[in-house]
């Protein structure tokens, strides 16, 4: 009895770790075929986008930061240039608030409409990112996260959009409206990303990547729509608006 027990425990285990390997294939499937797609279309958008960058600005076309990605790796992330070179050692540091003085004329434009991060279908074609995942940090934010996020969100891939992109969509209006930035941003706004992200590392499989993927192009129509809340759990949900006002007494 006792080896016809463990007997049906290793099938048992086999079939879930089959499971998970076939859903990691076909995501993976899923953000090769997307970003082929996508870049292949926004291609002439991107080359005029490069070439108006070059001759404005700073001439500056890419940004390259350093970033957490799967596994705890280290990887650069591709962006258009959308802020001054000296952004990085000027007021608020790391964090980019509304109507940020370090953004550049044509950057402003990028960044209201989130082309800047296009180019980041590169990185999920090299596979570095996800489509859909957890936002990658730099180190700074990263080692500010707790543990047992780190643990849970080490395991899938960083994406272009999730959970907590698209809840934090209005994230530089929060921190602008913030008296203590730091304090926002540490206190308030990572430990909510962590139950967030946390939820979706758990529950992570290709509807749920489908359903955020249409989200995203859903908020972007409908910005104040509260449809994520029909598939995030209600007991998840948090007035992030009410944020900046928590910050007055810390």
């Amino acid at each position: 009895m006792k080896i016809i027990l463990l007997d049906l425990k290793d099938s048992f285990i086999q079939l879930t770790q089959n499971k998970i390997q076939g859903s990691i294939m076909i995501k993976r499937t899923l953000d090769v075929f997307v970003s082929a797609v996508m870049l292949t279309l926004l291609s002439p958008i991107l080359i005029f986008i490069m070439i108006l960058l070059r001759f404005t600005g700073e001439g500056e076309v890419f940004f390259l930061q350093e970033r957490i990605g799967y596994r705890g790796k280290k990887f650069n992330i591709t962006k258009f240039a959308t802020m001054l070179k000296s952004a990085a050692v000027m007021k608020a540091g790391d964090f980019t608030i509304q109507n940020d003085p370090r953004v550049l004329k044509v950057g402003s434009i990028l960044r209201k409409y989130k082309i800047n991060e296009l180019l980041q279908f590169w990185d999920v074609l090299r596979g570095e990112m996800s489509l859909v995942g957890p936002r990658p940090q730099i180190p700074r934010i990263y080692n500010n996260y707790p543990a047992s996020y780190k643990k849970v969100i080490d395991q899938v891939r960083p994406g272009i959009t999730g959970v907590g992109s698209l809840v934090f969509r209005d994230e530089e209006r929060i921190l602008s409206e913030s008296k203590d930035r730091e304090y926002c941003y540490t206190q308030l706004i990572i430990p909510y990303k962590s139950e967030l992200e946390s939820w979706y590392a758990n529950n992570n499989n290709i509807y749920l990547d489908i359903s955020l993927l249409f989200l995203t192009i859903w908020y972007v129509v409908f910005p104040q729509s509260q449809a994520l809340w029909k598939i995030v759990p209600k007991n998840l949900y948090r007035d992030t608006s009410k944020f900046h006002e928590m910050t007055e007494n810390s």
